[in-house]
């Protein structure tokens, strides 16, 4: 199926209806004395934060300022995760909080968007238990936000559209980024491998390719504005160019993308292990602005688990493609997805998994318990596993990992590192944080006007999930 874009007739009609806010939002601020206030909370991956990037800049055009506090917002807007239960279970718990605030301030307008409501059993809960939500909109729709959040405003009840489609590419849409120095660049939509376990290409579709000059345009317009580092996304941006007809795939981008001045450091995320060609193995090596680290899904070390999860290749595929990968990229990053707990696997399962986590020696690992996912095939399994089981082998795994991720991190100590500096560190607010170009976390001594500035760092001190040092004399 050949991906399609949204019309510029198609955008022009919704950027109508952007201006319509504007001039609403002008006339509450001349009533009111003050802007009128949104509120965005994301929830899942970076293709949802990539989205709310979108929504944020919809929403700034549209005359809207932003509040971090939603007891103070007109519009909350929460984006949405479907890929685990507990991401779920948190929105509708921040809903029902939202209920008693918005008794206080009737006003308030309440909407729900992402992964999340293109189910259509969600949004029929939320509408059936959370009916002081105004507005619930799809992956697909977004793009169509500014029309669905105008008639949210101006009609009764609740506006809905959870179109269901393999969606089509939106251009023009205005994007708010948090930070100037890094940003998400999507170039593709959607996921065709239909993992039993995984609801992602129900919610959002098919893959579709962003042209690859629609990119560079986006990249460069990023590298003006003051934007060094970048990273690549897509569900699989192994598979990228497929659907396009041209002659381009992810390893050719990743060069086009290399040889583009003022880009310093480039990332991407997710690769699947089917896809991971020998040609985009040497293209992370020979790139030189390309960060020396690959997040490659493991997801299980059983073939037998690997072969019901639908994913396509073996342990021994694996290994032998990770041999390939320190073989040619030496000292290069390492990390992974693993689950825990598919209903058919046992503890033997496990355990060859734990075995590929010892003999790779990630540099971390995203590690989550499975969780039914509704529309699946794997939901349909029993388990053969207690769940008492599945947590202990859970912890398990954590206690391996954690002594790995320690003594790789202890393997930079005395190194000097260059650092992108993010800002003001997390966990202790005296320190500044950033990273490494094989995305390690270093926290040092420094001041605020060292953010977006690459810092060479030396490393005195690894722990557990992060590196501490000090600037290098």
């Amino acid at each position: 199926m050949a991906t399609t874009k949204i019309t510029k007739e198609q955008w022009a009609e919704s950027d109508g209806y952007l201006a319509r806010l504007r001039e609403e939002n002008a006339n509450f601020a001349s009533a009111y004395g003050r802007p009128r206030y949104a509120h965005t909370e994301t929830y899942g991956c970076q293709q949802n934060v990539n989205d709310t990037e979108r929504i944020r800049g919809m929403l700034k055009r549209a005359g809207f300022e932003f509040t971090d506090d939603a007891e103070k917002a007109d519009l909350v807007i929460y984006n949405t995760c479907a890929v685990r239960e507990n991401a779920e279970q948190r929105v509708f718990g921040r809903l029902g909080i939202l209920k008693h605030i918005k008794e206080q301030r009737p006003g308030m307008l309440v909407a729900v968007c992402g992964c999340m409501v293109q189910q259509e059993h969600i949004t029929e809960k939320i509408k059936k238990v959370h009916d002081h939500v105004d507005l619930i909109f799809g992956t697909h729709a977004l793009w169509r936000m500014p029309e669905l959040l105008y008639r949210a405003i101006h009609e009764n009840g609740v506006v809905v559209d959870i179109t269901d489609s393999d969606g089509a590419i939106a251009e023009d849409v205005p994007i708010l980024r948090d930070k100037d120095e890094k940003a998400w660049v999507s170039v593709m939509y959607g996921c065709n491998n239909f993992c039993t376990y995984c609801i992602v290409p129900y919610v959002r579709g098919r893959e579709r390719s962003r042209e690859p000059e629609d990119i560079m345009a986006e990249i460069r317009c990023l590298v003006k504005s003051g934007t060094t580092e970048i990273s690549l996304l897509g569900q699989n941006v192994n598979s990228y160019g497929k659907d396009l007809g041209l002659d381009i795939d992810f390893a050719d981008l990743l060069r086009m993308v290399n040889d583009i001045e003022g880009v310093r450091r480039i990332r991407f995320m997710t690769s699947h292990p089917k896809d991971l060609s020998d040609k985009l193995i040497y293209t992370i090596r020979d790139c030189d602005k390309v960060c020396k680290q690959l997040h490659l899904p493991l997801q299980s070390g059983s073939n037998k688990i690997l072969k019901q999860m639908n994913r396509h290749y073996t342990r021994e595929q694996y290994l032998e493609k990770i041999e390939k990968i320190k073989r040619e990229i030496p000292g290069i990053t390492l990390t992974t997805d693993i689950i825990v707990g598919f209903p058919t696997e046992t503890t033997e399962d496990f355990y060859e998994t734990l075995d590929i986590l010892k003999a790779v020696r990630y540099d971390s690992i995203f590690s989550f318990i499975y969780s039914r996912r509704v529309g699946t095939p794997a939901a349909k399994l029993d388990f053969v596993l207690k769940d008492e089981e599945i947590h202990r082998n859970f912890d398990e795994m954590l206690e391996v990992q954690n002594q790995i991720c320690k003594e790789k991190n202890l393997e930079y100590e005395g190194r000097v590192e260059t650092v992108l500096v993010d800002g003001v560190s997390k966990t202790d607010k005296n320190l500044m944080t950033g990273r490494t170009d094989g995305g390690k976390i270093v926290n040092f001594r420094g001041t605020p006007d060292m953010q977006g500035k690459y810092i060479d760092i030396l490393i005195t001190h690894a722990k557990q999930w992060s590196l501490e040092g000090e600037i290098a004399k």
